[in-house]
């Protein structure tokens, strides 16, 4: 589940602006590469819409199916706002629906179905465990 945090305004280098809503997953506990101890957080993504500012204040709250996944890319300069530390990211977190996870979950290994093989003589395929 995803759940409508916020929104914003995007910007275009055309000088117009669209607006984008930010979404935010679920719970996360994560190890520090630092210390070793674990720390909880939260995935955020902007969700571009075709959306005027009344709307997007209506959908704060939301929640709908579907989860925040990080995704490589080119690797970038981000500021830490509340320590000024300037860091190399090279991932960035975008929006899945939940029927695209489930078909991503299957092809990258996440959840893949039972093996099957042969174990009898009319070559009959039966799950193994």
């Amino acid at each position: 589940m995803v759940t409508v945090k916020d929104y914003k305004v995007i910007a275009k280098e055309d000088g117009t602006s669209f607006l984008a809503l930010i979404l935010q997953g679920g719970l996360e506990m994560i190890k520090s590469q630092k210390t070793g101890k674990y720390y909880a957080t939260v995935r955020t993504a902007s969700l571009p819409t075709t959306f005027d500012e009344t709307s997007c204040k209506l959908f704060i709250g939301e929640q709908f199916d579907g989860s925040i996944n990080k995704v490589e890319c080119d690797a970038y300069k981000y500021t830490i706002k509340e320590t000024g530390e300037v860091i190399e990211l090279s991932h960035n977190y975008e929006y899945i629906s939940k029927e695209e996870a489930q078909i991503n979950n299957v092809v990258y290994g996440n959840a893949l179905p039972p093996k099957l093989e042969v174990f009898s003589t009319n070559e009959v395929e039966e799950e193994v465990m």
